[in-house]
């Protein structure tokens, strides 16, 4: 739940307002808490480094999300590297906690920036959260030159292709658009996006009569096989039936017969089968 305007305020105050910790009074708490789950002793250390949090938090800001929003997942990150801090390694907390509240953040940015997903892989949330400032960088040196220049400079700082820093600059430069936004000036005459929508598929209809005449054309076909001997049968469905076609050499092996005469029956058998087929369908269309 997101913090009012108020409460968001009177936070902040509180957090400027809370003394620093001395090395070893840090050092103290933080063993506290590990080894007896003090809450006071966490209380204590968090409440300290919220000054971090807000300090971390207000580098997102630009990303338009609530600042209330971005001080509460970087306390997710603080209360996180609290659980996981060790303080026999000998180094301040601050240290450590603000990869965890960056991290936070950074997470929360990327699940909220866009209705879309984007890349979560390591390289892609670099690109994400560096391109802005890569491409301010570039332009302050008077490196701009034209888009496809900076994207393969870009591209090689971060280590990902051109194409993709393309693709992030596309999402980061446009808006989110609903499908049902409407697209027109009168209400009466205006559509929704998605009424432009152009569906390649067949028609619901079509899709049924194409399995009615498959299924018919499957019978005839099993019924006009009826004419052929069983090694006509065997050789036609190895070659015409089967989804793993077999090559004459293959059958010619299995039948003991060379390929050459193996291509000679499938053929008759071929003949065989159209031939019923039209004797007892003459109507539609021939078989190929």
């Amino acid at each position: 739940m997101a913090m009012s305007t108020t409460s968001s305020r009177q936070f902040v105050k509180a957090a400027m307002q809370a003394p620093y910790l001395e090395r070893e009074q840090e050092h103290n708490l933080a063993v506290l808490w590990r080894d007896r789950h003090d809450q006071a002793a966490l209380h204590q250390l968090t409440q300290a480094h919220m000054r971090l949090v807000i300090a971390i938090a207000a580098r997102f800001r630009h990303f338009g999300l609530p600042m209330s929003d971005l001080i509460q997942e970087g306390n997710v990150g603080l209360l996180e590297a609290a659980a996981r801090f060790e303080p026999e390694r000998e180094i301040r907390f601050s240290t450590y906690a603000t990869w965890w509240i960056r991290a936070a953040i950074q997470d929360y940015v990327l699940r909220n920036w866009s209705i879309v997903r984007g890349g979560t892989s390591s390289t892609q949330k670099a690109l994400f959260f560096n391109l802005r400032r890569l491409r301010a960088k570039l332009s302050r040196n008077g490196e701009a030159g034209n888009s496809r220049q900076v994207y393969q400079q870009i591209a090689l700082a971060i280590g990902v292709s051109t194409d993709d820093v393309a693709v992030m600059d596309a999402r980061l430069s446009g808006s989110d658009a609903s499908l049902n936004a409407p697209v027109g000036d009168g209400e009466s005459t205006a559509s929704d996006r998605q009424d432009f929508l152009v569906d390649d598929a067949p028609l619901p209809d079509e899709r049924v009569g194409e399995a009615i005449d498959g299924a018919r054309w499957s019978t005839w076909l099993h019924q006009a096989m009826d004419v052929l001997s069983p090694r006509e049968a065997r050789i036609l469905k190895a070659r015409r039936l089967s989804e793993e076609t077999v090559t004459l050499e293959e059958l010619g092996v299995a039948l003991g017969i060379s390929k050459e005469r193996v291509r000679q029956i499938e053929g008759r058998a071929m003949e065989k089968v159209k031939a019923a087929l039209l004797r007892d369908h003459p109507q539609p269309m021939g078989v190929s």
